[in-house]
């Protein structure tokens, strides 16, 4: 019978606590279980994190069916199905279309929302993604993902996936129908919670098939930046892969279109530091109040593993609290960026001119 991850609820008002699952002894002594210094040790050595998302999902046929097209790389990547079969081809997508019955959801028959509107239509399938870092063997992140799968969604929500390895990370998308098999009126709805179980049950799976893997909460590692959304992260991951290229690759071909989001940000902040006036930071005060909850239940940790007589765990953990970059808003992160940019500007302008200055002199 195979393993089942079980995530238990957890305390309100305590997302970031560290030690929210600890057991308290006589007195009210916070004590950490075995699993919990584990947790620790991962955490504070900077074992890789595991990736876990939604990047989009489907309300019609057409849409559920580029997706599926999309996982297979139109038809030059194999797709696992939920029924054990191994398919490859253009058509494949067809075929999954008619054999989960989509064409039967009711939802996809309602009219679509005029532009500018919410599309408040029920979805068909969900596209999760599951990556790992660099360097990790895609043939373990696959057999990950494949129990992931069976143990969440086998005989409740029909569902394909593939493994890509196109880029540095290897992941596998995983399509899920959205209706349940056999109750009707049951979807499967995914929300952050859920995220967070199914982030520790990955890293848990991964960690079965010999690969160091975490999963925590990014706060908790001293990470206060804000993920960008799907759309904006694909534009971005486009043009730094096209400057990376070489001058005689890059020659004639297109260039991919900038972010106008983020250019709008840092023209934005550009003016802040034109004008030097000081750069409004209407979310500091937010994530201040988040870094503090964090250091307060680090600070319990060490006090916790002190008092357990893991005086070696507990330095550890006062080292990752130091070395925590301090919090910067986006903003504070870009004009920093934009900063070092125009001051290595400045030095290449500089070391021309001194260049030419002495061919001059000779």
């Amino acid at each position: 019978m195979p393993k089942r991850i079980v995530s238990l609820p957890r305390t309100a008002g305590m997302e970031l606590d560290i030690v929210s699952y600890g057991r308290r002894g006589p007195g009210g002594t916070l004590r950490l279980n075995p699993e919990q210094v584990e947790q620790v040790k991962r955490t504070t050595s900077r074992v890789p994190e595991v990736m876990v998302k939604v990047s989009g999902g489907a309300r019609d046929c057409g849409g559920a069916r580029a997706h599926l097209k999309y996982i297979g790389r139109h038809g030059k990547v194999e797709i696992e199905t939920d029924d054990g079969l191994t398919l490859q081809g253009r058509d494949v997508a067809d075929g999954l279309l008619v054999d989960w019955q989509l064409d039967l959801c009711p939802s996809q028959y309602k009219p679509k929302p005029r532009e500018g509107q919410k599309d408040t239509r029920a979805k068909l399938v969900h596209n999760i993604v599951l990556s790992m870092p660099s360097g990790t063997p895609p043939e373990k992140v696959l057999r990950a993902a494949r129990d992931f799968a069976r143990e969440n969604f086998a005989l409740q929500y029909r569902y394909a996936m593939a493994l890509h390895t196109d880029q540095a990370h290897p992941h596998v998308h995983l399509v899920v129908k959205c209706q349940h098999e056999t109750e009707p009126g049951k979807r499967l709805y995914i929300r952050k919670e859920t995220l967070r179980q199914w982030r520790e049950q990955f890293a848990a799976l991964m960690r079965e098939q010999g690969v160091a893997a975490n999963a925590t909460p990014r706060q908790i590692r001293g990470q206060m930046k804000t993920p960008s959304k799907d759309p904006i992260h694909h534009r971005l991951r486009a043009v730094r892969a096209f400057q990376s290229l070489p001058s005689n690759e890059r020659a004639g071909r297109r260039p991919p279109a900038p972010s106008t989001f983020f250019r709008r940000k840092v023209e934005s902040v550009g003016e802040d530091l034109r004008s030097r006036q000081a750069l409004p930071d209407p979310g500091r005060a937010t994530l201040s109040a988040t870094r503090g909850q964090v250091e307060a239940d680090w600070k319990a940790t060490i006090e916790a593993l002190r008092l357990q007589g893991d005086e070696a765990l507990a330095k550890q953990v006062e080292r990752f609290v130091v070395a925590m970059p301090p919090v910067r808003t986006d903003r504070e992160q870009m004009a920093s960026r934009l900063l070092e940019a125009l001051k290595a500007r400045r030095g290449a302008r500089d070391s021309d001119g001194r260049d030419q200055s002495k061919d001059r002199s000779r």
